[in-house]
């Protein structure tokens, strides 16, 4: 089946309309790729079995090849089909899912996942998400979705429909809009390829406090800007706005605007954008992508008031850096 062509305008539908979700999944069937809101961020969805549909997204968001993609299950028993979970990635597995927590795990063989979306690797990262939508959908197909952030590659990701559209307009098939994303970071990457030695390569909606509750003291994340990632969102430059990012800036300079953290005054002539005036991780966290994206198209210089590494703020913290990273 040839793939189709995305539509010059790309079409945002309601994510909770019936008719939208059959027509998602006839694209998706036919190889094309479609924006689905989730409780992280947006994903770009394709079926993760079809190289065609995997090397179509690659190529609406400018994504380097070598850099993994998730795939997205319905259910741990698919999740278990794709990869081989020990006593630990169950273990989490079982209390963090649905929800925003990615398991890189030895990939079963032979297994159904195109070689493209693993990038070539013996390990593959899953998620069972919260997104009743993009469960729907991979119960349509019966097959696993790939779905890295609808954005293209390396710049902010995209919290609501209309980012995706500011975005990728033209480059891909659909949008569903489910409303602004809760959580608003990318999910938490753990691998467990290592029984004894389970690592976090990525900080994200699930703290590291409460996964070590479940099993035990973890690795830190390594900084990383490898020519082969072992799971997405490693690169030491990514997440960027246009503007320069300047990091743990308790004032602004001349012509640079403020995100800020917690009540702090405004100085004249300033534009401001607060994460969370009460110091709310949570709320910092779901408005950091909007706030970083808002304040990009107003001002070329981007100053960021402290956050604290505690709880979501470790995520945060590992989003900005990789921002302000050297590009």
């Amino acid at each position: 089946m040839t793939r189709p062509s995305p539509p010059p305008d790309t079409p945002i539908l309601p994510a909770d309309d019936p008719d939208a979700l059959d027509q998602a999944a006839r694209i998706l069937k036919a190889g094309g790729c479609v924006a689905v809101p989730t409780e992280t961020v947006y994903g770009l969805a394709c079926d993760a079995t079809n190289a065609q549909a995997v090397a179509g997204v690659y190529e609406a968001k400018g994504r380097p090849s070598f850099n993994p993609l998730i795939c997205h299950v319905d259910t741990l028993e698919r999740a278990r089909s794709l990869v081989q979970l020990d006593d630990q990635g169950l273990a989490l597995a079982e209390r963090f899912w649905p929800g925003p927590l990615t398991l890189v795990a030895p990939k079963r063989t032979p297994s159904p996942v195109s070689e493209l979306a693993a990038a070539g690797l013996d390990s593959l990262a899953v998620r069972l998400p919260y997104s009743d939508t993009l469960r729907t959908l991979v119960q349509r197909l019966d097959a696993p979705l790939a779905a890295p952030s609808a954005n293209a590659s390396g710049t902010i990701s995209p919290t609501t429909a209309e980012h995706v559209k500011d975005s990728l307009n033209g480059r891909i098939h659909l949008i569903l809009d489910g409303g602004p994303c809760p959580v608003g970071v990318e999910s938490t990457i753990v691998s467990v390829l290592d029984p004894a030695h389970p690592v976090i390569l990525r900080p994200g909606g699930i703290a590291r406090d409460a996964l070590e509750a479940v099993i035990g003291v973890m690795q830190r994340p390594t900084p990383t800007n490898h020519s082969a990632p072992t799971a997405p969102g490693q690169l030491t430059s990514h997440y960027a706005p246009n503007a320069s990012v300047r990091l743990n800036a308790t004032q602004p300079h001349n012509n640079e605007s403020f995100l800020g953290f917690g009540a702090q005054p405004k100085r004249e002539g300033v534009v401001f954008f607060d994460l969370s005036p009460s110091g709310d991780l949570v709320e910092a966290a779901a408005n950091l992508f909007t706030g970083l994206r808002w304040l990009d198209r107003v001002s070329d210089r981007i100053a960021v008031a402290p956050i604290p590494e505690t709880g979501l703020g470790e995520a945060i913290n590992d989003r900005l850096r990789r921002a302000a990273a050297e590009r």
